[in-house]
């Protein structure tokens, strides 16, 4: 299972939305293992995204007629197809993100059971509904759900199968036509999962990959589509959201974390150990619901910091495309930096490394270890600045008040984990809990792989949901019908109106002794 060769991103890249590719400008795209240049992608620009965008918009009228039924088997023929390539796909998103195999793997599997959910579930979803009308027996209203027209998806690097299509397959079966924009640094697996939707049936230009700068693509995105959504930084989410709110047209988005796990003093330790490895470590730590702050009870913080400390020395960091790695390399210099900037800045201010701490430049440039700071305190970058890599600070606590209180003190709300003594003493900690999903047990993928449940952030974490019925609706316009029969407000045949209009206070009042008003 080695990196991809060069035959398999030249094929990928003729799928790009951009017209005579070969006569374009290009940009290296590089092994994130190796940092070596391992191929070029054509850079778009915002003619060629508003170009895409035309084609899109005339090709959306055509999908929008056609039934969700039928729009679905198509998004169900592409997770199958999802499945029968995954092998390649694992292969892509390692090569272009370092990411160890069990996470690619991961991504894999998200983008089918995603897939398949809104295949199985979008068209009830979808479907006409009738509800409550006006007047009961002489007012029939029903809702149905109208597409947006072209929704514009500006996906980020670090999970960039998941990110390119979780998103796009509900916003495909909801009858929208879709232009993606994906980060410069990964823009091959976008292109992989453009070439199965095809193959699954979907007109291409219903699926538009433009790459090239946020600045000029992504910028061209909210100036042109009639939805945005969007999954980066917060800073970056504000700017976009103003600009689509200008526009008036829709926008969501997933935005940063500072996530928080709580272990109570009943817990089982070693359970939290591993679980909070992978809670904190999953993608290198580049995940928007990785965990970065443990608040753990002072009885047992010893205890558990010392086997966690040990745990993450014990993990296996290398760049194989195969299993055998706990974690693999970061995705670029930058990000590097950034993590070795806040261990940095920690320790000269006093925190102490109980694990890691350092970069492995001799397994590859963009690698750094698992890392592990106690003392940590507010006078530190890392205390409330998102890391978005392999660094986690522990915080002992006197009760499971203050842990929540601390969790909670935090302008983000994406993630959280509790493990706790009981399932009962865990769900009350979880409601207290200021953030968009919760996990008890785990850190983050048993509500992430929950795809019938929203999953999004609160406070500066982002707006909208993605996954379950939020997530298919948020790229409909409901449309209500309503059909008034032999009764209205202004009268009824054979009654004086002056009458009538008299009477409709206590008439429309005596509505509520009905059974359902």
């Amino acid at each position: 299972m080695p990196k991809p060769a060069p035959a398999y991103f030249q094929r990928l890249a003729a799928l790009a939305a951009i017209d005579n590719p070969a006569d374009r400008p290009t940009r290296p795209v590089l092994e994130a293992y190796s940092g070596v240049e391992m191929a070029t992608v054509p850079v778009g620009t915002a003619e060629d995204l508003e170009l895409a965008v035309a084609r899109a918009r005339a090709a959306q009228s055509a999908w929008g007629d056609r039934s969700a039924a039928d729009r679905a088997k198509v998004i169900n023929r592409f997770s199958e197809l999802v499945n029968d390539h995954a092998e390649e796909l694992m292969d892509i998103a390692q090569a272009e993100t370092g990411k160890a195999r069990i996470y690619a793997q991961e991504e894999v599997i998200d983008v089918a059971l995603t897939a398949r959910f809104y295949a199985q579930h979008g068209p009830k979803m979808l479907a006409d509904r009738k509800v409550q009308g006006m007047l009961p027996g002489a007012t029939d209203t029903r809702v149905r759900y109208q597409p947006k027209g072209v929704v514009g998806v500006i996906s980020p690097w670090n999970y960039p199968l998941t990110l390119a299509v979780s998103d796009a397959v509900a916003a495909l079966i909801a009858g929208n036509a879709v232009v993606i924009k994906p980060d410069s640094n990964t823009p091959y697996c976008c292109l992989a999962l453009a070439e199965l939707l095809y193959q699954a049936g979907l007109p291409r230009e219903l699926y538009a990959v433009v790459p090239g700068p946020g600045s000029v693509v992504g910028q061209a995105i909210v100036a042109q589509t009639d939805y945005v959504m969007f999954t980066g930084s917060s800073a970056t989410g504000s700017t976009l959201a103003a600009q689509a709110g200008k526009r008036l047209i829709g926008f969501s988005a997933e935005l940063g974390g500072k996530n928080p796990l709580i272990i109570t003093r009943n817990a089982d330790v070693d359970r939290a150990v591993a679980g909070a490895a992978r809670a904190c470590y999953s993608n290198s730590g580049q995940l928007c619901i990785s965990i970065e702050r443990i608040y753990v009870d002072r009885a047992i913080a010893d205890e558990f910091s010392e086997k966690f400390a040990e745990h993450v020395k014990g993990m296996n960091l290398a760049g194989t495309y195969d299993f055998s790695a706990d974690m693999g390399s970061l995705a670029s210099a930058q990000q590097v930096d950034t993590v070795d900037a806040h261990v940095t800045d920690a320790v000269a201010k006093g925190a102490k490394v109980l694990a890691g701490g350092r970069k492995r430049a001799d397994l590859g440039p963009f690698f750094y270890e698992p890392t592990v700071l106690a003392g940590v305190t507010e006078q530190m970058t890392c205390y409330a600045d998102e890391t978005f890599g392999p660094l986690v600070s522990i915080y002992p606590v006197d009760s499971t008040d203050e842990a929540i209180k601390r969790a909670n003190d935090t302008e983000y709300g994406l993630n959280a984990s509790v493990f706790a003594g009981s399932n009962d003493e865990a769900q009350k900690i979880a409601e207290q809990i200021h953030a968009g999903t919760v996990n008890i047990n785990e850190g983050y993928a048993a509500a992430w792989g929950s795809t019938a449940a929203p999953m999004g952030g609160m406070g500066i974490s982002g707006m909208g949901r993605r996954h379950g019925e939020e997530g298919l609706l948020k790229y409909t316009e409901p449309q209500t019908i309503a059909t008034q029969r032999f009764i209205g407000l202004d009268g009824i045949r054979g009654i004086p109106q002056s009458l009538y209009l008299k009477l409709t206070p206590q008439i429309i009042k005596s509505l509520k002794y009905l059974p359902g008003r």
